[in-house]
């Protein structure tokens, strides 16, 4: 497993700042944003800014179980790190970066936000970052990371950070580059090795991506996670038996270790055993402590029903992680799970029963106290939506108008994932008029990690009579083997199918 983006990106579409956390040394005073050297006092380290040991002493092992994956157990720590000094900034984005639920995310980040000003300069660098990752500020969020390790360069945890805007980017030698770098300085950083190990393969680079994970097994042998990441390489690369076994041997040392269960469901769900895998992701509700982990099982089991074809099932299963949210108003898991029902009935070839979820799902989002950033993203993201729906309509027009409309707001925002988003909108409209040439020229440049725009390209190579390449293209795409992901679930049979009838 690797680390949560936030629960932001449910809204924005946007990668969320890498969880990060630091040793450190004595308590620094404040400093502006233009100071770029630490004090030697640090050891070149983000030092930590607190008046009191204890607190101190709860955030370190809260943050030695946060980059061990145990996210949930990393909690009480964090929780009693802030009680013990209300003014610790850092804690409190800790309990931001661990939030089972949106609203959580966003309350421990505003007082983040609001304690900065108590925090030393490399803290209050890390909340901002994290803030405009929230509000879906690419460009400033890369800025205050680009300061960070400026003025910590022999910071791991700094390099970390930046690595993980690269990788939420799809920058992946950048985070290859800055992952590295983070196990040069602290060799025994595991967490690094993990993430290090996730950017190889994003790249098809299966060899260094082994490596990193065995020198992560190598580090922290005793811990869940190390097996866990191994078991998804292996499950990406089609290695599915074997994969199981490191899934089991994570549980056999954390039993609550519940992502681990939705893994196997997925190696049984692409071995042809779809009953199986729902029976395993019944451990995940068994054993769940919080509502983060129960939507873990939910989506999964989404994305199960969706990839049998069951769609009405899964717009239940949907339903059920709706009531979650609004048990606890949790406003951006409720505006994440109307996008996810829309997406649904738009493949079910409902389309104004999908824009009517987008458009609830909007509500929900301008009517709450989320930043008006958020908002103006989610008003930008719907003609996103309405786009696609024109299209499932057949009315390129109206599509024309809304993904002109986004191209408008992504060049503005000037971020590097909705830039892909735009390709992908102008590749689908291609692809309706069937002009193959365009089509394949602009989803080319859209996400290569949505298993639907491989499918797309199959499509438009078949359009173009070139069988071989849209062979090539649909076994990319049936074989893209991830965790849960709704976009696979809705090509993965029908690429299959496409890749056995040539």
């Amino acid at each position: 497993m690797r680390p949560n983006r936030s629960f932001a990106f449910l809204l924005t579409l946007a990668a969320a700042a890498g969880v990060a956390t630091s040793a450190c040394a004595k308590k620094e005073a404040p400093a502006a944003a233009a100071q770029t050297q630490p004090t030697p006092a640090n050891g070149g380290k983000i030092p930590v800014t607190t008046a009191s040991a204890d607190a101190k002493t709860e955030f370190l092992q809260g943050r030695d179980l946060a980059e061990k994956l145990r996210i949930t157990d990393s909690t009480a720590h964090f929780e009693k790190a802030a009680s013990l000094d209300p003014n610790f900034a850092w804690a409190e984005l800790s309990l931001a970066t661990s939030a089972p639920t949106g609203k959580e995310f966003f309350e421990h980040l505003h007082k983040a936000v609001s304690l900065a000003d108590k925090a030393s300069n490399g803290e209050r660098l890390l909340i901002l970052a994290t803030e405009a990752g929230a509000n879906n500020n690419a460009v400033k969020q890369k800025e205050y990371l680009e300061q960070l390790v400026a003025a910590y360069p022999n910071d791991e945890r700094a390099h970390f950070n930046l690595g993980g805007y690269y990788f939420g980017q799809q920058d992946y030698p950048q985070a290859i580059e800055h992952y590295r770098k983070a196990t040069e300085l602290e060799p025994s950083y595991s967490t690094a090795y993990n993430i290090l190990g996730y950017a190889y393969r994003q790249v098809g680079d299966y060899a260094n991506a082994e490596k990193a994970f065995q020198k992560y097994i190598e580090l922290i042998p005793k811990d869940p996670n190390p097996y866990d990441s191994y078991a998804e390489l292996l499950l990406k690369m089609g290695r599915f038996d074997d994969s199981m076994v490191q899934y089991r041997k994570a549980l056999s040392i954390e039993p609550n270790f519940v992502n681990a269960h939705q893994g196997i469901a997925m190696d049984l769900l692409y071995l042809g055993k779809p009953d199986q895998a729902i029976a395993e992701l019944q451990n995940i509700d068994k054993k769940a402590r919080n509502d983060g982990e129960r939507r873990t099982g939910l989506l999964a089991l989404t994305v199960v029903h969706v990839d049998g074809g069951k769609l009405a099932t899964a717009l239940g299963d949907v339903d059920k992680q709706y009531a979650l949210g609004e048990k606890t108003n949790d406003v951006p898991a409720m505006a994440f799970d109307r996008q996810l029902k829309g997406n649904i009935l738009l493949e079910m070839g409902r389309p104004d029963a999908a824009v009517a979820e987008f458009e609830r799902g909007l509500k929900l989002t301008e009517g709450s106290n989320l930043s008006q950033e958020i908002k103006d993203n989610a008003r930008l993201v719907h003609h996103y939506n309405l786009a696609r729906a024109a299209l499932v309509k057949k009315d390129t027009a109206a599509a024309k108008t809304h993904a002109d409309e986004f191209r408008k707001g992504a060049a503005a925002s000037k971020n590097p994932f909705q830039a892909k988003q735009v390709h992908e909108l102008d590749g689908l409209i291609a692809l309706a008029e069937k002009d193959y040439d365009k089509a394949l020229s602009e989803l080319q440049q859209a996400n290569q990690q949505n298993p639907q725009n491989l499918y797309r390209m199959c499509q438009a190579y078949e359009g173009k009579g070139d069988r071989d390449k849209a062979k090539e293209l649909c076994t990319k795409a049936a074989g893209f083997n991830s965790l849960p992901q709704l976009n696979y679930a809705f090509v993965r049979t029908k690429a299959k199918a496409a890749t056995e009838k040539s």
